[in-house]
């Protein structure tokens, strides 16, 4: 059995090539949207993939389920459980709980564990060739290394209510009696890792053993004493913010992502014709520098995502491509860079990028404003807006400042101060830099706290 595990550092996101070596068949658990590297392991490894599916309605990221079965006319199944509101609108093979399906000496069998989401399948994997017992369990966003998958997306991002509660203790029934049921020898491939907002305490680490989970896990001492309530408490405290995003890409992931099929270079573009729509706002610039050179001078409604950085969380926080369709152009160091950015933003469903220029010469540009903290008292606590999660602030923040999280400025602007010019801040100013400037394309004045709130701490207690 070949067993690749396909990491996507922007998403904290795992997706997992499967194949058996003796019939050159092959399954992806997960994909993503820009299937290339799935193609290129078959290839690499000379097998066809002949199976796509994915554990879950996936919230943080676009599924590339139907892009890899148009490319490879593999069979895709998917979960069956869940009840009506839960089953996705596409052709697949639905699965329910104790199904199998074979790939050669591979045996795929679905097992239920709802709580993060209502049809959440997990699978087991027995390598016939060498046991008759699963070896290994894809636990998708049941369970992470250190962690378990949140129950209260749906009402974070979906506006559902009170659904949290139930989802916990789905949860709870799940771990007892479907994962804790599992030889402590099976390791268990998650579909997240650290910096996903999937979970709160995930960790860096990618794979964990049932056994490990059950003796070190901060759940594991509920599980032992039978303590539902203490469990459901635990996990329900300190949840970060839910992206606005996420509601969008359940939608699109029930309904089935469009297939872009294949997608040709992306083109430079002449400044000097995209000046007057950038003048004109007809197009979306996104400006992918460092904040320090951002600061010295952007092009005008620029959104900055920093890269090398999370451009496709960013993207989905600045960027609601149901609402706007304008063509996106990339400032990138090349080509190649450029057609990573695209790849990257193709993956939370912005699909518009039209082409990429290589500087900012010749477009019209504006120096974005900037406080230092020691002039931000001079700002009405009012006017001060800390875009970190919900638990940063919490833990420390500039006195007075409200907290709106940068996943979810553009979606809850009638939250913002109403008027006059306001400040911003995050940690170190990364997610800062991301924020303002999606408030200013929206019209708003906004000013960046320099440094963030690292440096204004830093001056505080000097």
């Amino acid at each position: 059995m070949l067993l690749e595990r396909i990491y996507d550092e922007d998403l904290a996101q795992a997706s997992y090539f499967i194949g058996c070596q003796a019939n050159g068949t092959a399954l992806v658990v997960d994909p993503r949207r820009d299937v290339g590297v799935y193609l290129d392991l078959a290839a690499k490894n000379d097998m066809t993939i002949t199976a796509v599916t994915e554990t879950h309605v996936h919230a943080d990221y676009l599924s590339g389920t139907r892009e890899l079965a148009a490319a490879t006319d593999a069979q895709i199944y998917v979960s069956g459980e869940g009840g009506d509101e839960w089953q996705y609108a596409f052709e697949g093979t639905r699965l329910r709980d104790g199904d199998e399906f074979s790939l050669g000496n591979i045996v795929i069998t679905a097992m239920h564990t709802p709580g993060h989401t209502p049809e959440h399948l997990s699978y087991l994997v027995t390598d016939g060739a060498f046991a008759d017992q699963p070896g290994f369990v894809l636990t998708g966003d049941f369970v992470f290394v250190g962690d378990t998958g949140r129950p209260d997306l749906l009402d974070e991002a979906m506006g559902a209510e009170d659904t949290r509660y139930e989802g916990a203790r789905q949860l709870f029934a799940s771990l007892r009696d479907k994962f804790l049921a599992l030889p402590d020898y099976v390791q268990v491939l998650p579909a997240h890792g650290a910096g996903s907002a999937c979970g709160k305490a995930l960790g860096a680490v990618p794979t964990t053993t049932v056994g490990y989970e059950r003796l070190f896990s901060w759940w594991g001492k509920h599980l032992a004493a039978d303590d539902e309530q203490g469990f459901v408490d635990e996990l329900l405290d300190g949840q970060p913010d839910a992206h606005a995003y996420f509601s969008r890409m359940k939608r699109q992931n029930v309904a089935g992502p469009a297939i872009l099929g294949t997608r040709g270079p992306l083109p430079e573009a002449d400044t000097a014709d995209l000046a007057p729509e950038v003048s004109a706002d007809s197009v979306t610039f996104i400006d992918t520098r460092p904040v320090e050179q951002v600061h010295e001078a952007s092009v005008v409604n620029a959104i900055n995502l920093p890269n090398p950085g999370k451009i496709a969380s960013h993207g989905a926080w600045a960027i609601d491509p149901e609402t706007d369709t304008r063509p996106i152009f990339i400032l990138a160091d090349d080509q190649d860079a450029a057609e990573d950015i695209r790849d990257r933003l193709l993956r939370v469903g912005i699909d518009e990028v039209s082409s990429f220029v290589t500087g900012i010469d010749g477009l019209p540009t504006t120096v974005p404003q900037v406080v230092r903290p020691e002039d931000l008292d001079s700002f009405d606590a009012a006017g001060v807006v800390d875009v970190r999660n919900k638990t940063e602030h919490a833990d420390g923040h500039v006195p007075g400042s409200q907290q709106l999280s940068a996943g979810r400025v553009l979606w809850h602007q009638d939250e913002l101060p109403h008027s006059g010019t306001f400040v911003t801040y995050c940690q170190t100013g990364v997610r800062n830099s991301v924020a303002a400037s999606t408030l200013r394309r929206a019209g708003h004045d906004v000013a960046e706290l320099d440094g963030s709130y690292a440096a204004w701490s830093a001056w505080k207690n000097s």
